[in-house]
């Protein structure tokens, strides 16, 4: 039930603004292919495994065909020609055989043309399929276990981060949070992953605050998560970040691996990990595309901007970038069940009203998008040392949720940003959770606020302010906005960050047989 009695023409209008200052972008991005998107798309045919003699240490084998391709013929027009022609003009069985045979300088790699040309192709094409097939059969399965254990009983879905390092110790957490009553397990990413121009292979057991994501590691947890599955008697579902340098390999590893969300914001990388722009909009764009073909929820990163900008004077930032994420994702197919948007409780509690002003924000977002499984994040920004008042913040942050009708909500902790939280705190904060929810139940029900009320008046303040950034940014160009400092006061100009140097034009004539087949209606 509508509760703020939006404007549709002004919502509508946001929506409209939305799509223009995206425009330019999505542009962008369809004229661009990066070294990221050809070593996904090499994955989706097949390739698997690293080169463990170099001196650096393992080096994947796509990254050995990928940069050799490009070092002899270019990347102008996808890797996959020059790929599978060389597959063909040396008799080799699979691409992880091409990959040793590039590796021992064995194979030089060139555009074929003619009949060569149509005979990479179709062979590129077919392998991609067999990729993709094996994506479709685990969508297919996610929908046949949820059918036969149970999605949770109730919303929002209890969202909990375990991050060790080691997939072993995480695998204990994790299926004892489930236990716990967590419905929804992130498995945080070793620091500085999302700056690894490379997805690490294997079983890792030295992540640093986090385990890194790599094929392996995704299918040890998924095997685990099916397993205390089927003992609480509902599907557990498993999230980690297609986000960084990597974003569309390990959005496709995720659908290979059967997960059910990935962290995937259009500006995330952009803006707190200084990531070149047209990179990452070129890469998202991808990465979103396997996401709606895997049945993957998707989780923005709004709720960062609240950690460097005010969470009162620039909420309507958070809803201009939700906008523009909608609008990202729509293009490249992902429907609205599937856009879980991100937004955060990070007001400082010591603003008068500040509980109002989060119900106001929440609301918002909530009838902004009605059809999305949102994810309302919890307080960092203001925890202290104090942690009895951390879980009295808590407990407001979880009671807001229930309000306002969120999706997905991430259990916050009383020591966050003070010490990386022991198993107890989790425990704790799972009670909290338990209990809200619990004691709320339908509260949802019985909450009107007053049409002249505050928490009305803010949200339509906010939407209005909304509108207005967004014509300016129709009127100044998405990336000068970007490169300004208006999404949570960084400044990322778009010829610079890191990875700028794998973004390629394409040239007339590119081939990729995985964006044919994912933008195939």
């Amino acid at each position: 039930m509508a509760l703020l009695d939006l404007d549709p023409a002004v919502v509508a209008t946001a929506r409209g603004l939305a799509a223009k200052a995206a425009e330019p972008v999505v542009a962008l991005a369809k004229a661009h292919t990066t070294v990221a998107v050809e070593r996904a798309t090499l994955r989706l045919a097949g390739i698997t495994g690293a080169d463990s003699t170099h001196r650096a240490g393992d080096v994947p084998w796509v990254n050995r065909v990928v940069d050799t391709v490009r070092e002899h013929c270019g990347l102008e027009h996808g890797v996959a020609l020059p790929a599978f022609h060389a597959l063909a003009e040396h008799g080799l069985g699979s691409l992880t055989e091409l990959a040793e045979a590039t590796a021992a300088g064995q194979v030089r790699y060139a555009v074929p043309t003619g009949e060569d040309r149509t005979r990479a192709g179709k062979h590129a094409r077919a392998a991609v399929t067999r990729g993709l097939r094996t994506v479709d059969r685990n969508r297919m399965q996610r929908d046949k276990l949820v059918a036969r254990l149970g999605d949770p009983p109730r919303r929002p879905w209890i969202y909990l981060i375990v991050a060790t390092g080691d997939i072993d110790e995480d695998v204990v957490q994790a299926q004892n949070a489930a236990r716990a009553g967590a419905d929804v397990i992130a498995v945080i990413r070793s620091t500085g992953q999302s700056l690894l121009d490379y997805v690490p292979e294997g079983a890792t057991h030295h992540g640093f605050a986090g385990t890194y994501a790599t094929q392996e590691n995704f299918r040890i947890m998924r095997a685990a998560l099916d397993e205390v599955s089927k003992e609480v008697g509902r599907y557990v579902r498993l999230t980690n970040y297609a986000s960084g340098l990597c974003m569309p390999e390990i959005a496709v590893l995720a659908g290979l691996q059967r997960l059910d969300m990935m962290l995937n914001d259009s500006m995330y990388g952009i803006l707190f990990r200084d990531i070149n722009p047209i990179r990452t909009f070129v890469d998202q764009r991808f990465s979103r595309q396997v996401h709606a073909r895997a049945g993957i929820i998707i989780n923005t990163g709004e709720d960062n901007y609240l950690t460097t900008a005010d969470a009162v004077d620039a909420a309507h930032t958070v809803t201009v970038s939700q906008l523009l994420n909608e609008h990202f994702a729509h293009e490249a197919g992902l429907p609205d069940h599937l856009l879980g948007l991100g937004h955060a409780f990070e007001i400082n509690p010591k603003v008068p009203e500040s509980f109002r002003l989060e119900l106001a924000h929440a609301l918002l977002a909530r009838e902004l998008f009605p059809d999305a499984p949102l994810k309302w994040m919890p307080p960092t920004k203001h925890m202290t040392g104090d942690v009895f008042n951390g879980y009295l913040l808590d407990g407001f942050f979880n009671l807001a949720g229930v309000l306002t009708g969120q999706s997905i909500l991430l259990v916050g902790m009383m020591t966050e940003a003070v010490v990386t939280p022991f198993l107890s705190d989790r425990d704790l904060a799972l009670a909290n959770v338990r209990y809200v929810l619990d004691a709320a139940g339908g509260l949802a029900e019985d909450f009107r606020p007053a049409p002249d009320g505050l928490i009305v008046k803010r949200a339509h303040q906010v939407l209005g302010e909304a509108v207005d950034l967004l014509a300016r940014i129709v009127d100044d160009g998405l990336l000068d906005a970007i490169a300004e400092g208006t999404f949570g006061l960084m400044k990322r100009p778009p010829d610079a960050g890191k990875g700028a140097e794998g973004v390629v034009e394409k040239a007339e004539g590119y081939c990729n047989p995985a964006s044919e087949l994912l933008e195939a209606p």
